[in-house]
């Protein structure tokens, strides 16, 4: 009886993690007949295959297409949308001039407005965007349309931003909350993002205050299917991600919740981001949260979401969204010490634990920990010198991730039970116990000082106390029961085994085999009784032999996971001299044709050779024959000293079609000031709370990244010292390499496809801007300098 018992508790253990794994997205069904009124997956799909035909960064001629098809279907909706225009410049120094459509359901009396937020542009210049962002704007609007056409009128009102330029620094949401009239009204925001192409929703929140009456009004508003937790949102605020709902908190003090999914991340930002690879039970997920959210904050007082609490929370199967005070942090972790020392000594005195046991119990707890985390970041190093394609693949998830998480957590799962297994001699199971509660302790006790959003974890930590006092009273308990009453460690834990390395690449394959020992040894009341520890070790070694063979069989790159490549021509009009150069770590049949590695320069490149998303610089560079590329025109508008101080306009005017142009500053350059394009920078820039002179540490030599749309000229009004070396370097980039007629590009093959988050397919010029010879066209400014750049100003 105590083998069928175990067996089934086993069974029921991988259907607890199947089930959690399963139950947190909504089946989409694709139909015509969904009523009018309820959020319909397959008119919101329609809406994604039209926003995603083609590419449509700013700039990009099908960023126009994109922008009038949304005009048109607010049009449809009788919601008269309107274009807002202009210049916006970011705090990482980014410029562009957006345009964003902007719409309003007036409310009958509205108390504070509510946003919906998404954004319509693509990443450049390869992205179709079906993911990031065209579910967004979709969702959106098959949600207000499904909302209209309920009849209902909102109490407040209901305003629709899709913003431009997201992908280049958050220029749109900046411009609108900077300019827009609306802004100063909006009481809350609901932002749909993507940063994958399918997977759950995870809800995060943005507010510069305590979170209780978000929290609060979020499980008013009751959504079918909520994802979220504080841990993750504390996780997320120490990473360098942004949305445009960043925007609305630090610059408008707007509080609002981020609604985006991360699976299948090797999509992200690629042109393998298209409709056919959203997942339809994502898109439903996001019209799960609109739909009721939508409904209840059009009637709710959103003039009332400050709070002066935080609160922990975290969904789970079953239990649904839990959420209870940071107040209770330091009392619960303080409670679970001292039960578990009052159970030690209740223990001690029962005889159910000996010293040497408990020793025995580290030991096996310790080589699992070390072991299963070292197995599995060599593991990664092994993927990386077997399939050496993976570094080419920038944001560390390749195509076969999910079979090596698979193959990490088994083998975690493995040494697990194997080691477990050495230490059956060990007569008291409750002395096993004594290790892991001793970590968890101490884990959550680091994790309510540094990392409070996570304290909740003390929750499972409990009750295993629970299962160690049941094992302590009964030298068999009934493992059904002790399962029950682990159920809440597998439905908080297992999610974090794979969503960590997908969001934050398989470099931490390590974190999700640690994780899986932590949990296997909080579920130590129901395995620890197994008999057949060993014989379950070598299964799931089986099992990762299996999940290594089909992780290689999914490592080559196919039309439908094709290899990232890069190719860009480099001119120095400084040295005169051209170049082929590439990103790659690894040249294939298409580089090759390009890029000679016997003939490699790419060390005498500096690394400033345009920013990108990961900091990537020249790989491979081979020179190559120069061809007529023009470079922008630069004229000086005004230059006068002032004191120590000198003032000066340029104008910087493209001779050939551009997407965008980095200006850097000589290193010793004494900078003071910066107008763009009529738009003056922060000087001060904030980071986790802390303010920073932006000049030293946001511009970093780099004065600014200039993303234009077609004839856009660049206007500078600039402050430096007077005896600063008075140097720029500007490189221009158009993304025309395949169809520029000066070159002749071979098409890549099928299974290969532009390289995201590096620029890209692009012919690329630099040279140096020497400001004391920039020829003056007149001075159409007075010497008076109050026309020009002054502190004032």
């Amino acid at each position: 009886m105590k083998k069928i018992l175990s067996s089934i508790s086993f069974i029921l253990i991988i259907l607890a993690i199947w089930y959690t794994h399963n139950s947190t997205t909504p089946n989409a069904s694709i139909s015509d007949q969904v009523e009018a009124s309820a959020f319909s997956t397959e008119r919101a799909l329609r809406h994604v295959k039209n926003i995603a035909q083609e590419a449509h960064y700013l700039g990009s001629p099908n960023h126009t297409t994109v922008k009038n098809y949304l005009v048109q279907e607010l049009n449809k909706l009788n919601l008269s949308p309107s274009i807002q225009e202009g210049f916006a410049i970011s705090d990482a120094g980014t410029l562009s001039k957006p345009q964003n459509i902007v719409a309003k359901i007036e409310g009958t009396d509205s108390s504070k407005s509510l946003l919906l937020l998404s954004h319509y542009d693509s990443n450049p210049h390869s992205s179709l965007g079906a993911s990031d962002a065209g579910s967004g704007v979709a969702t959106i609007l098959e949600g207000v349309s499904a909302y209209l056409n309920t009849g209902k009128k909102p109490k407040n009102d209901i305003i629709i931003c899709f913003t431009d330029a997201e992908e280049l620094g958050l220029n749109g949401a900046d411009l609108f909350v900077s300019q827009h009239p609306w802004a100063k009204d909006i009481g809350l925001v609901l932002n749909f993002e993507a940063r994958g192409s399918g997977g759950p929703s995870y809800m995060l929140m943005e507010t510069n205050g305590k979170n209780g009456n978000m929290i609060k009004e979020f499980m008013n508003a009751n959504p079918e299917y909520p994802v979220s937790n504080s841990l993750a949102y504390s996780i997320y605020k120490l990473l360098p991600n942004d949305t445009d709902l960043t925007i609305f908190r630090e610059k408008g003090n707007i509080d609002g919740f981020n609604f985006a999914f991360i699976d299948d991340h090797f999509d992200y930002h690629t042109a393998n981001d298209t409709w056919q690879n959203l997942d339809l039970n994502t898109l439903k997920h996001q019209g799960s949260y609109l739909m009721p959210l939508l409904d209840y904050f059009a009637k709710a007082d959103l003039s009332n979401l400050k709070s002066n609490k935080d609160f922990l929370y975290f969904n789970a199967p079953v239990m649904g969204m839990v959420s209870y005070p940071f107040d209770w942090i330091y009392p619960s972790v303080g409670i679970g010490l001292l039960l578990f020392i009052l159970l030690l000594i209740y223990a001690a005195k029962k005889k159910r634990i000996v010293a040497a046991e408990v020793g025995s119990g580290f030991l096996a707890f310790i080589i699992s920990l070390g072991l299963s985390g070292a197995l599995s970041y060599a593991l990664w190093k092994l993927v990386l010198i077997l399939y050496p394609g993976c570094n080419d693949i920038l944001h560390g998830f390749p195509y076969n991730g999910y079979y090596l998480i698979a193959v990490a957590v088994l083998l975690a799962v493995a040494v697990f039970f194997k080691v477990y297994s050495l230490f059956d001699n060990t007569k008291e199971t409750p002395s096993l116990m004594v290790a892991p509660l001793t970590f968890w302790l101490l884990i959550c006790g680091a994790i309510s000082v540094y990392l409070p959003g996570g304290a909740y974890l003390i929750i499972p930590v409990v009750l295993a106390l629970v299962c160690f006092l049941i094992m302590i009273n009964q030298k068999k308990p009934l493992p059904i029961l002790m399962l029950l009453i682990s159920l809440p460690a597998i439905f908080i834990l297992t999610p974090f085994i794979t969503s960590f390395p997908v969001a934050l690449g398989l470099k931490i394959l390590f974190a999700s085999a640690v994780l899986t020992v932590l949990l296997a040894a909080l579920l130590l009341p129901v395995v620890g009784y197994y008999e057949k520890k060993g014989w379950i070790g070598n299964l799931a070694f089986f099992a990762v032999l299996i999940f290594f063979g089909i992780a290689h069989l999914n490592a080559d790159f196919t039309e439908e996971r094709p290899k990232p490549n890069s190719l860009v021509y480099y001119y120095d009009q400084d040295q005169q001299k051209a170049y082929w150069a590439t990103y790659d770590h690894k040249l294939d049949d298409y580089t090759k044709n390009y890029i000679d590695r016997l003939k490699n320069v790419a060390d005498n490149f500096n690394t400033e050779t345009i920013t990108s998303k990961y900091n990537n610089s020249f790989t491979y560079v081979t020179p190559t024959d120069s061809k007529p590329i023009s470079t922008a025109r630069i004229e000086a508008t005004y230059d006068t000293l002032i004191g120590d101080i000198r003032y000066m306009d340029i104008c910087i005017t493209p001779q050939r079609s551009l997407n965008r142009m980095d200006l850097y500053l000589a290193k010793s350059t004494n900078f003071k000031k910066l107008i763009a394009n009529g738009v003056v920078p922060s000087d001060v820039i904030t980071k986790q709370g802390k303010k920073y002179n932006a000049f030293t540490h946001r511009w970093n030599d780099r004065l600014l990244t200039y993303h234009l749309r077609p004839n856009e000229s660049l206007e500078l009004r600039l402050q430096l010292h007077k005896d600063s070396l008075a140097n720029m370097v500007l490189y221009e980039a158009s993304y025309d390499l395949l169809n520029n007629p000066l070159f002749t590009v071979a098409e890549r093959k099928n299974y290969m496809m532009p390289k995201p988050f590096v620029v890209n397919d692009a012919v690329m010029t630099k040279k140096t801007i020497d400001l004391n010879t920039v020829p003056h066209i007149k001075d159409l400014i007075s010497s008076n300098p109050e026309n020009s750049v002054t502190d004032n100003e």
